[in-house]
Order: structure tokens, then sequence, then C-alpha cells
């Protein structure tokens, strides 16, 4: 937790430094502590653990821009780490787009609590830990004959943030996670060793799936034995809720500002236009409490709010911060996303395999990339050969390709089974005639 002694300090920075030639300036005060255990078959492999203190603070000199940090907050190393800072600021190119945003548009305080801090965080003993990452090692090991190795880990940490801004910023966050995962690799047929995991997160400890992930990881691993590729063509593609985000992810790169702003991005100029299908409605929702990805601000300053950002397909909203958006001449939004939430469907992925004749499950993608100014995409994957509703061969070293816009537009139907644990809560997926290569 921030204290009110390095708060004072935060606003001693501020001040410091708008006294010695900086026109404005804004501080960010940080501390934190993580901790990670990593078990190879029930023995101690890794341990980390790491604690924080530090400020950064940006600075604004006669139209030039500069950003510096220190873990040293003594008043006196302060001193000299800001005037520094100051000198050498003078040095870079005036940049005019580089400013503080529009202070109308800050977060003012007031409501309520998101509850993003579980208040047992530092009271949770390390032999504990230990013991949950162990026994999801136990559930798994002496089960099988194939089993090669089992490795399982376990992480937590908390983080605190306190930011000032010249023109009117106050705000302070607070949050904690947790997580617990197992990875199982296994003999194959021949030289094959496949290998698979499972894991769940939280933001409270109580909330943490403690029991069930070394048996999951090891379930995933063991359905791949036999892959094989099938026939290239085109097949219905249901994606399931671990590996969705990875096909959101373009989009939401092509409507940052940075990419915008470069003219990187095929949705550049696409406001307003549908570019998905009518089941496509992407909202980002993040004042939800006890949410991961929720917050009242973001790392400007700016109070967020709720937002479409795909309709029925068609593009609602930019993500533009302040200095992307002076740098293109328009009204900023806000710098990213917090909370993003797909309009689910009312079927869970085995309902939704069930409705397909001829298709792939995609349970994994091994590489590839997408191309952020064209939108063509290429990826490997890994999963199962769906006919007449059933899961049969298990395929791998296959390929999707083809383009975001027209795979976007050939959804046709979305789950009821998003991660909530994730900031990006995206249930399965299921899309029309999409390309796989494989024999």
């Amino acid at each position: 937790m921030i204290s009110d002694n390095n708060k004072k300090l935060a606003q001693w920075a501020m001040d410091f430094a708008l006294k010695n030639g900086c026109q404005a300036a804004k501080v960010n005060l940080y501390a934190g502590s993580n901790t990670s255990f990593n078990l190879r078959d029930a023995k101690m492999d890794k341990l980390q653990q790491a604690s924080e203190n530090g400020l950064a603070i940006s600075i604004y000199v006669d139209g030039r821009y500069g950003n510096f940090s220190t873990n040293r907050l003594d008043k006196k190393e302060l001193e000299s780490f800001i005037k520094n800072g100051i000198d050498s600021t003078r040095y870079l190119a005036k940049d005019e787009a580089r400013i503080l945003p529009d202070p109308s548009r800050y977060y003012k305080g007031g409501k309520p609590d998101l509850q993003l801090l579980d208040s047992k965080a530092e009271s949770i003993q390390p032999d504990d830990k230990v013991t949950l990452a162990k026994a999801a090692a136990d559930e798994v090991l002496g089960t099988d004959d194939r089993i090669i190795s089992v490795e399982t880990g376990y992480s937590d940490g908390t983080s605190f943030g306190y930011r000032l801004a010249s023109n009117g910023f106050e705000g302070e966050t607070q949050r904690s996670w947790y997580s617990l995962s197992a990875s199982v690799s296994i003999k194959g047929e021949g030289e094959a060793r496949p290998s698979d995991y499972w894991y769940d997160s939280a933001i409270f400890y109580d909330k943490l799936i403690k029991q069930g992930i070394g048996k999951k990881a090891l379930e995933r691993v063991l359905r791949k034995l036999g892959q094989q590729k099938v026939k290239s063509g085109k097949y219905t593609m249901v994606v399931d809720p671990m590996n969705t985000s990875r096909l959101v992810s373009p989009l939401m790169g092509a409507i940052d500002g940075g990419s915008l702003q470069q003219k990187n991005s095929f949705l550049l100029d696409k406001m307003e236009q549908k570019i998905g299908s009518d089941k496509f409605t992407l909202v980002d929702d993040p004042h939800i409490p006890q949410a991961s990805g929720a917050r009242y601000f973001d790392n400007e300053g700016i109070a967020t709010e709720k937002r479409t950002v795909f309709e029925n397909g068609v593009l609602k909203t930019y993500y533009i911060d302040t200095y992307n958006a002076k740098k293109m001449g328009v009204e900023p939004t806000i710098s990213g996303s917090s909370l993003l939430v797909l309009q689910p469907g009312n079927k869970d992925l085995n309902g939704l395999i069930a409705g397909v004749a001829h298709g792939i499950l995609v349970t994994g993608f091994n590489g590839g990339n997408c191309n952020s100014t064209t939108g063509d995409f290429s990826y490997g994957i890994e999963g199962f050969l769906i006919e007449n509703g059933k899961l049969t061969t298990p395929v791998s070293e296959m390929n999707i390709t083809g383009n975001m816009l027209t795979l976007w537009s050939s959804l046709v139907e979305i789950g009821n089974d998003p991660r909530l644990s994730s900031s990006w809560r995206i249930p399965s997926l299921v899309f029309e005639g999409v390309d796989f290569s494989g024999l």
C-alpha cells in the first residue's frame, strides 16, 4: 500500500519539477510484490520473490517531453534525479503533441470500491502456496505410464499505484492476483512428445480453483494422442474459450491509436462500417466489481466508461490517447481497453460442436501471425476433426489462412462460456468456411 508519507513525497516531486523549469508534470508512484513457485514432478524447480517501490515522473519542458524512473526515494537523491531529468529533456527534439490531457476528462473520484484487492494477500503462508502446486502435480503423477514430466506452478502478487498530474488529476489503484497452473507431457507415437496445460486465476485467494488443475491438463494432453493432418479444404471452425482471444487481438491492435496514427491498421477509416457479422457485439465494461481489468481511469487518468467497441459487426470506437489524438488532429477517446465482454450466446462448447456437421475444433494456435496493415493471417493450429457433431480425429500441423475482415464476417455462433478470470471475456466462437491446409 502507498503510505501517506510517500504520497506527500510524490506531490513534493511534482512541485519540485514545476519550480525547476517544467511547465507541466505527472508522477506515478508504484509499489508491489509478487511470488512464484515452479515445481517439476512435485519437486521445487524455481522460486522467485520480488518487491518493488519506485517513482516515475513525466516532465514537459519547453515543448519537449521526458520520462524517468527511479527506485531511490530519498528526497535529496530525488532532487538531483529530477534536475538531471530536466536538463536531459532539454536536449530532446520538440514534440507539440506531448501534452497533458484536458483536465475535464480526468476521473474525479467518488465511485464505489471496485474490490480488486484481497485483504488476505499478506497472510497466506509460503508453505500453503507450495502445497497447492505440489497437490496439482500429485493429482496426476503415477496415474499413467506415459507421463514424462509434470510441471506445476503457483504465483500471486499485489500492486499499488498513486498518480498525480499537475493540471489536476489524483488517483489510486490497488489489486491482487493469484494463479495455479499445470503442464503435462507424455510419450506419444514414435518420437512425439505431446504436452498440454491448464490453469486458473483469480483476484481473491478463496475464489481460486485449487483442485483438478493437474487432472485437466492430463485430460487435455491425452486427447492429443494420434494427432495427424486431415484433408485441406473449407471447414466450419470452432475455437474454444482458451484460444478465442488470439482472434480478437488483431482487431484490438488495429483500433489502437498508435497503429492508426502510423497508418498501420486494416481498420483505418472504418469507423461506423460493418466489419463483422451481426453476431459480433463487443463491449468494454470497466466498472464490474471484482473483475480482472476493471478500473475507473486509464494510465493517463482519463475516466473510463462503458463503451461499445463493435455493435452487430459495426465498428463503434477507436482507442486513441491524448498524444496520438493530437498527432492525428482528432478527438481522444481513451488509451486502451479495460474489460472486454463479447455478447454471449446460449450454448456451451459441447453444444456448439454438436451443431457442426463438418468442421474442426481449434484447441491451440502454434505460431503464425496477422499482417496489421492488411488483416491477412496465417496460424498453425491443433485440435480435433468434427464429424456429424462429434469430435473424432485429433489434428495438428495444419494452418488456417484468410483475412480478419472475412473471418469475422463469417462468425455464425457464439458460446456462453467465457473465462471470467480474464479481462477479455471471449466465449467459444464458430466461423463458417475457414480455409484449412493439411494433406
